[in-house]
Order: C-alpha cells, then sequence, then structure tokens
C-alpha cells in the first residue's frame, strides 16, 4: 500500500525536486546546507544497480 502511495505521488509531481525543496523537511535541509543532497536524491535514473537483501539479510548487489 505504502509503496502505490509513494508511486501515485511521485506520478502526479511534475517537478520532485521542487517539491521536495518546496516542503518543510525540505527548507530545513536547506537551511542548515543540504541543497546539494537534495539535488542527489531527486535526481532519475541514476543507478544501474538495485540492491537487495541476500539469504543473510545483508544488501547485496541485484
Amino acid at each position: 500500500m505504502e509503496a502505490a502511495a509513494a508511486k501515485a505521488s511521485h506520478e502526479g509531481t511534475a517537478d520532485l525536486a521542487h517539491a521536495v525543496a518546496a516542503g518543510a523537511s525540505g527548507r530545513q535541509l536547506a537551511a542548515r546546507g543540504f541543497v546539494e543532497d537534495m539535488a542527489i536524491a531527486t535526481a532519475e535514473d541514476t543507478c544501474t544497480v538495485v540492491p537487495v537483501r541476500n539469504g543473510d539479510g545483508a544488501f547485496a548487489l541485484g
């Protein structure tokens, strides 16, 4: 259910970076000097791998 809500929110947002920056948490992060971190966090299609959990529960490349 949470994944579906996140997907719908993302698809319904034309400018994700602006939406994040305009929110209360985004404004707090910007005030503390984390503007570049927000840009990295909202970048799309930048990863070539997906982390998955292995049999021991640790993350591994998928």
